[in-house]
């Protein structure tokens, strides 16, 4: 009875995938499932990845689950939101309540729906959340050229620093302009006159010096102060 369900399950994917079924021997064989594009690359321009699911029917199939395992297509690019050596568990789990649900019928086509079905909205899923960071960083960048532009914000901490600060400059700055007024005043003020000397001959004619006290020519300057009155 198992064989019989096996081969007309067989027939009927014959004509469902005429280019994607190759067979590997009598029970077994390969389904070459491509992901539709629309769902996996976000616009991206990569390829539409390939998954090939590999079918092997135990004896009692349908009345027991099918052997199954997931491949790539050999050189295959690699893409930017699948890998199917990674995600092969995960697909495989994904297949489980499909199988328990259809043991006992012919449940093939229904797993390759299946394993399309999740297979895209992984990537869908991979391309929204690369999106999301994408624009995360898009906004980050422009909070910090925003930031460039506003000013502290004031509290009553910044505010007192801000005030200290300020009459610390202020000081400074009187302290500055009256040590240049000062200065100015200084260069203003004229120079302390010096001591008029007198000649030998005016200090004669005022008889402030004695015989001697000056030469002959009677033109040699005396300081006054040094000068003795006669008496």
């Amino acid at each position: 009875m198992g064989r019989e369900e096996q081969i007309e399950e067989r027939e009927v994917l014959n004509s469902i995938f005429p280019d994607e079924i190759t067979d590997i021997s009598d029970t077994s064989y390969r389904i070459s499932i491509k992901l539709d594009a629309s769902d996996q690359n976000g616009g991206d321009g990569e390829e539409a990845p390939t998954l090939i699911l590999q079918v092997s029917y135990p004896e009692a199939y349908p009345d027991v689950a099918p052997n199954l395992e997931i491949l790539a297509p050999p050189n295959a690019p690699k893409h930017p939101h699948l890998d199917i050596q990674e995600d092969r568990t995960h697909f495989l789990e994904a297949l489980q309540p499909t199988i328990e649900e259809n043991i006992g019928m012919a449940m093939i086509f229904t797993l390759v729906s299946t394993l399309k079905e999740t297979a895209e909205n992984l990537i869908s899923e991979r391309v929204a959340a690369a999106e999301a960071e994408r624009e995360r960083e898009i906004l980050k960048a422009e909070e910090e050229e925003n930031r460039k532009f506003q000013g502290t914000p004031v509290t009553r901490e910044t505010f007192l620093e801000w005030r200290e600060r300020f009459r610390k400059e202020m000081e400074e700055e009187e302290r500055r302009k009256r040590e240049e007024k000062e200065a100015e005043e200084k260069k203003k003020k004229p120079a302390a006159r010096e001591e008029p000397r007198l000649t030998g001959k005016q200090l004669w004619e005022r008889g402030l010096a004695g015989k001697g006290d000056y030469d002959e020519e009677g033109d040699e300057d005396i300081p006054v102060d040094k000068l003795k009155i006669a008496a």
